[in-house]
């Protein structure tokens, strides 16, 4: 057990003895009822472009906790078709568009805040976490964080979104950047007693040419008296996607001293090559469908009960490509011709020529199916809001929710080719595509080696992400004096996320899959505009195999057999039981408002990683419970247990200096716990050098002391000139690096005839400090009656103690829009761009993800009362989504290259 107390901690407590201190002399009579937290809202309502200037003006003034709202008045009418789309307008605030290594797609998944990794930014819905999945396999069972996946969460549901970059002491633990409260709509919450919206519309995308269906509607109905209602939602989304890529697959590999080329070509030892170059070409259809069901019913004047219940699904459905220069398969043996150029230690340029003798391939070839892909979020509440007296209320509420990310199949077969022909390639620098080229016929499998392919891909993934949850809260109302309010409440939830099983097919000797003439002749080829937006020469009109005909070769020659391609490696299981209790003073006075509190939370974990063992020890002799009859060798399923408790103090202050002019000060500590795939991956352990790899259940949750300041100047109606400033400190932020960890030496327990425990140094995420501060500059300027700009800059720098750089952090982020808006038509069109940052380690290799840049735009037309016409176009730019590796102060090196084309969306909006 640890418990952390801090110069924080004090200082708050400090406040709370002066703020006493002022209502002695500061008392003021306010009716109760009038009383209402008070929260630094900067509200952006998606209709009315001016007027929502105005109202978000007029909230933020009247606010001190750091929040920002976006708010959607009809149904999918935010200004994006993705919430995470919309929030990167907002100063402090980025997006990504993937969620492990998969490289970035055409819609925005996840959210950060100020610089960070998703996975310190708290997503919640109506206050409450939401259970979440991911489509793609190496998000299921590799990289696994603590962030949301947005493309769950379609923006028909949003009622508003908050995002706090300040810390309450009411508000749910888990973001230590930050959190995002997504609100959905309720019954008694709409004006009339019966509504019905309805989208109808269509979406095209450029690059597959494809256009399919959008619809959503809402039907709500409430009683006269207001004391009952219900809220229907009803959303299907369908889409194609169609990425055209290049990636260097296996990053940079060095030429041993001892290699065979050297003897010939000294000048090549320890040179770096690309292992793999590939052309990859990646199709999907996504497919969300789902819906809202929203229950109120106040039986008594003052008592209102509530249901709530979500589900939303995405089918992904996906087939990648990857035709790849096999360059680890020839270049340590072969010499290149003359001409080739080192540069820095790379081998930037090099051709080889065609040789005779045993046959070794140039090239290899991955074709991936996965039918079957999906994600899946669902959530179902009760709660309850009791007005007990005029000066106190109770609220309650109580849920769970579930995720899950399926692999159901994947269909792969890994060919060789072009054996012996010509090879070579060309590097245009880290921002460009390499230039490449192999012998033989690219355009039909005419010269495929079976032989030195593989048959590869996990079956049967399903990934449980689970939260059962209870929570009240309370609230006294104070009519004298500078204490407004008191909020307190207690909060208990149990959370898991597992993956249970994993079926790892490869082939089946007992057929004759090496055979080239088993395999089907007919094909079909790469688009003919393959690569066009990408720049560069490479292969294209590559062939492939359909889904279909993957799916016929796999059940031929496939070995799925339940027990011996049972994959350990990949499962894994936390569970978390986590309990919380908190009191907040809210504060008003003359020119000035503010609110202190503590959050106490307790967090015990139980971990069960897998751990390898040694293959040659006798079974009557491994360690009890070791789990045997699995091709990728024996394992122990070992547990852990954690426990750890974290005072949580938080602080926030507004002061009017002038009618103008409005100053802000916050201070908090926030915690996140760490990523479920850090604390409980895989171990595998070598009982020779006492070395190992694998995750890390002693992990300690990241606790950040974050401080944030802020000057408003409202130097005309509807406009805004302001400057924050914001500093986090992370202690023991999740890194990767060497740990010192005890395990059984399996070799030495044989050896002895006892269990003999030994210090291990494991690669694995350790335990470091990092700290992130910046600058938000925000400016909103109405120009005549018609037109206005809106435009914001966030700077962000951050160190580590460690040896990797912060996650996410990018130095510039800038976002700029233009709008015009009368009775009939509105239109806007908005620029945003972020610079470069570190995005992970993809095997061995840490890479970055550079500056990229978005276009979009917006037009509106208000047909009649009830018929609105929009159009949308997104990435009008048709950005290139470009990534480099680079480990310490060697040379930038390529390392992937994404386009997704542009996405156009038409609708029409009833609504009666």
């Amino acid at each position: 057990m640890t418990y952390r107390k801090s110069a924080l901690s004090a200082a708050i407590v400090a406040c709370l003895g002066f703020s006493a201190h002022v209502q002695a002399q500061d008392s003021q009579n306010d009716d109760p009822a009038s009383q209402e937290s008070v929260t630094d809202i900067e509200k952006v309502v998606v209709t009315g472009i001016r007027g929502s200037m105005e109202r978000s003006l007029d909230a933020k003034r009247e606010s001190d906790s750091h929040v920002e709202v976006v708010t959607a008045e009809d149904i999918g009418k935010l200004p994006a078709k993705n919430v995470a789309d919309t929030l990167q307008r907002l100063p402090g605030v980025n997006i990504s568009s993937s969620s492990a290594t998969e490289g970035g797609f055409d819609e925005s998944d996840r959210i950060s805040l100020r610089g960070t990794s998703p996975s310190l930014t708290q997503t919640l819905v109506n206050g409450h976490t939401v259970g979440t999945g991911d489509w793609f396999v190496l998000s299921q069972v590799q990289t696994v964080g603590r962030s949301v996946s947005y493309s769950l969460l379609p923006a028909e549901i949003v009622s508003q979104v908050v995002v706090h970059k300040g810390s309450e002491a009411r508000l749910t633990e888990g973001g230590s950047a930050g959190s995002i409260d997504i609100i959905t709509r309720r019954p008694l919450q709409f004006a009339d007693p019966f509504t019905a919206e309805a989208n109808i519309g269509a979406v095209y995308s450029d690059l597959p040419g494809e256009t399919k269906p959008q619809f959503d509607a809402l039907l709500n109905w409430k009683n006269d008296a207001d004391t009952a209602g219900i809220l229907f939602q009803a959303f299907y989304e369908k889409r194609g996607l169609r990425r055209d890529g290049q990636e260097v697959v296996g990053g940079f590999l060095p030429i041993a001293a001892d290699a065979p080329v050297v003897a010939t070509n000294p000048d090549l030892a320890g040179v770096l090559y690309p292992n793999l170059i590939g052309s990859t070409l990646f199709e999907q259809t996504r497919e969300r469908k789902g819906g809202v069901l929203d229950i109120q019913v106040k039986p008594t004047d003052n008592l209102t009960l509530g249901l709530n219940a979500f589900y939303s699904k995405l089918k992904a459905d996906n087939f990648n490509r990857n035709y790849m220069l096999w360059n680890s398969q020839y270049v340590a043996s072969v010499a290149p011709l003359p001409g080739y150029t080192v540069r820095d230690g790379v081998l930037v340029n090099a051709e080889y020529p065609a040789v005779t003798g045993d046959v070794v391939p140039r090239g290899v070839y991955d074709q991936i199916s996965r039918p079957g892909a999906s994600s899946e979020s669902k959530y179902l509440t009760l709660d309850a809001d009791w007005q007990v007296t005029d000066r106190f209320n109770i609220k309650a509420q109580a849920g769970q929710t579930e995720g899950h990310g399926r692999s159901d199949t994947q269909d792969v077969m890994e060919l060789g080719f072009g054996g012996n022909a010509a090879s070579g390639w060309s590097m245009n620098g880290p921002g460009s595509p390499i230039n490449w080229h192999v012998g033989g016929d690219n355009a039909s499998p005419s010269g495929i080696l079976p032989a030195f392919g593989w048959i590869f891909g996990g079956q049967d993934i399903d990934v449980l992400d689970k939260e059962n949850w209870a929570q009240a809260d309370g609230e006294l109302y104070f009519s004298d004096g500078t204490l407004s309010t008191i909020d307190f409440g207690v909060r208990y939830a149990e959370h898991t996320r597992r993956n249970d099983n994993e079926i790892a097919q490869g082939p089946n000797w007992a057929t004759d899959w090496q055979n080239a003439a088993n395999y089907p002749t007919d094909h079909q080829n790469y688009p003919g505009d393959f690569g066009n937006d990408l720049g560069g020469n490479f292969p294209t009109g590559i062939w492939y195999w359909t889904p279909d005909q993957l799916a016929d070769l796999n059940n031929r020659f496939a070995d799925r057999d339940p027990v011996t391609r049972f994959y350990w490696q990949d499962l894994y299981s936390v569970k978390e039981k986590a309990g919380a209790a908190y009191v907040q003073a809210n504060f008003e006075g003359d020119r000035w408002a503010g609110n202190v509190g503590l959050r106490y939370v307790q967090t015990r974990q139980r971990i069960v990683t897998n751990v390898a063992v040694n293959p040659t020890i006798p079974v009557d002799e491994q360690p009890d419970g070791t789990v045997n009859g699995s091709a990728f060798g024996p394992y122990l399923p070992t547990l852990s247990r954690k426990s750890y408790n974290e005072l949580l103090p938080s602080a926030n202050f507004r002061f009017n200096v002038t009618d103008d002019l409005v100053a802000r000060l916050s201070a908090s500590k926030t915690l996140t716990r760490p990523d479920f795939s850090a604390l409980a991956g895989s171990v595998s352990l070598d009982d020779l050098t006492h070395t190992g790899s694998g995750g890390n259940p002693d992990l300690d949750p990241i606790v950040s002391t974050n401080f944030d300041a802020a000057l408003e100047w409202y130097f005309a109606p509807r406009a805004l000139l302001s400057a924050s400033i914001f500093s986090m400190k992370m202690k023991d932020y999740v890194t990767f690096g060497t740990s010192t960890q005890q395990f059984i030496d399996q070799q030495a327990s044989q050896d002895a005839g006892e269990l003999v425990l030994a210090d291990y140094a494991v690669s694995s995420p350790v335990n470091t400090d990092a700290d992130v501060k910046g600058i938000e500059l925000d400016y909103q300027q109405p120009i005549g009656d018609n037109f206005g700009i809106n435009a914001n800059y966030t700077y962000a720098d951050s160190d580590s103690d460690g040896d990797k750089p912060v996650f996410g952090t990018s130095k510039n982020t800038y976002n700029v829009s233009g709008y015009f808006e009368n009775d009939r038509f509105n239109a806007r069109l908005s620029y945003t761009r972020r610079s470069e940052f570190y995005a992970g380690v993809a095997r061995t290799d840490d890479f970055f993800q550079d500056s990229i840049a978005n276009v979009s735009a917006s037009l509106g037309f208000k047909a009649t009362d009830w018929l609105s016409i929009t159009f949308d176009a997104l990435n009008l730019n048709n950005p290139k989504l470009k990534y480099y590796s680079q480990t310490g102060d060697n040379p930038k090196l390529p390392y992937a290259f994404y386009s997704n084309g542009r996405q156009y969306y038409l609708n029409f909006h009833f609504k009666f």
